[in-house]
């Protein structure tokens, strides 16, 4: 995998922290991009400040010019004019707990999990052959539905890879984790979300955000609801409209890898076995309980907090990723670490709001009038230029 630009740019940024350009060129390939990573989300981790460049008198102008423009456009979001928050806790939790460095790295469990949940999947298949339509809807919904989205997840973890050695090694075990769910989302899940994470509410970069149409239509109740069934949709293809970016090699074999699981699906066990994972995806990622967690880590039900909490039982369905706040304080931890630091650091986390319910977050949603697809934060913190750089490099990843 590829991050920033070129390779000659690459080489120049590594040089910097390592004094030689030539070093970079002799390091093999993992950690060479290890370190990569390390400039793109800073010393132990953590992300740092877009960056700023130019004078004063010039960008300085522009950047604000462009941010207002964008507010009196989209007026309904909560706006902020700051950076993202968890940069700067991250630092003053490390200056005072540097014990959670510890944490930071892979959990070797995680693809014992995927492979039992993937094996787990197929079982399913076969004990549900000849069952009455209304079981196998029951499970396609509870069962099919859980354990897909537990897939979506364990791609989440290992987007950040956490799950195993090497970025390769992450990248198709990620792959492997979406063979289920029958339809092609893990690579492109990695390129959109590392940009989520380091360019959080950023307009047209962080594709995590509803888009003004979807504010717009989806106000009330009942079109709530339908939003929620359509979040699937939403989800797959805001991206593909907002920030489009050029299919990579590995969106190649990913698709590749997915067509092939399903004809198999399809020449064992028929259209209903292939329904059965196809529509579990899509019923686990709609209106069902697991998904609340769209809903919960990010949408402003707190004036001046932009990320939340959920301290629940169904973490344990979903690598622990209610843990929102901890998560994007700390990339480089693992889901199974993340109620350590909430442990080892609750002066930062206990007193900020935060859920014990994912189906009570949805139920929120839906009835309270206050609360829409607008109900996110974005701020502007690069130039429009540089927006359209970042895109024309294929993304932070490829």
């Amino acid at each position: 995998a590829k991050t920033l630009s070129s390779d000659s740019e690459v080489l120049f940024k590594f040089s910097l922290h390592t004094g030689s350009g030539q070093k970079a060129r002799r390091l093999p390939r993992l950690r060479r991009e290890r370190a990569l990573n390390r400039i793109i989300m800073g010393k132990g981790g953590c992300i740092p400040p877009p960056a700023t460049t130019g004078g004063v008198e010039n960008d300085v102008p522009i950047l604000e010019k462009e941010r207002e423009e964008k507010k009196l456009a989209e007026p309904k979001f909560h706006w902020a004019d700051d950076e993202e928050p968890h940069r700067r806790r991250k630092q003053e939790i490390l200056r005072k707990h540097p014990e959670i460095k510890k944490y930071m790295g892979i959990d070797p469990s995680t693809k014992f999990k995927v492979a039992f949940w993937v094996a787990f999947q197929l079982l399913s298949l076969h004990l549900l052959d000849g069952a009455p339509w209304y079981t196998w809807l029951f499970c396609c919904y509870t069962l099919s539905g859980s354990i897909n989205h537990m897939m979506t997840l364990a791609m989440h973890e290992l987007s950040h890879n956490l799950g195993a050695g090497g970025v390769t090694s992450n990248r198709l075990l990620a792959i492997f984790a979406n063979l289920p769910m029958g339809i092609p989302a893990a690579s492109s899940f990695k390129r959109y979300h590392m940009e989520h994470h380091k360019f959080q509410g950023e307009d047209v970069v962080d594709c995590d955000i509803p888009t003004e149409t979807e504010g717009w239509f989806f106000h009330n109740t009942p079109r709530k609801v339908l939003w929620c069934f359509l979040q699937p949709l939403f989800y797959s293809l805001r991206p593909l409209v907002v920030n489009p970016k050029q299919p990579t090699r590995w969106e190649y074999v990913n698709i590749s890898c997915i067509v092939a699981f399903d004809l198999t699906i399809l020449y064992f066990w028929g259209v209903r076995g292939l329904l059965y994972l196809v529509l579990g995806t899509l019923f686990g990622m709609g209106l069902h309980p697991v998904a609340g967690h769209f809903i919960a880590e990010h949408y402003v039900m707190n004036d001046g907090q932009e990320t939340y909490s959920y301290y629940g039982p169904l973490n344990w369905l979903t690598f622990n990723v209610g843990y929102h706040n901890e998560h994007h304080d700390f990339a480089n931890v693992s889901g199974r670490h993340l109620p350590e630091l909430r442990r080892i650091a609750p002066e930062y986390y206990d007193a900020l709001p935060h859920y014990h319910s994912w189906v009570k977050v949805i139920w929120d949603y839906i009835v309270d009038d206050g609360i829409s697809p607008y109900s996110r934060v974005k701020r502007v913190t690069l130039e429009r230029r540089k927006v359209e750089d970042l895109r024309a490099r294929g993304g932070l990843v490829k």
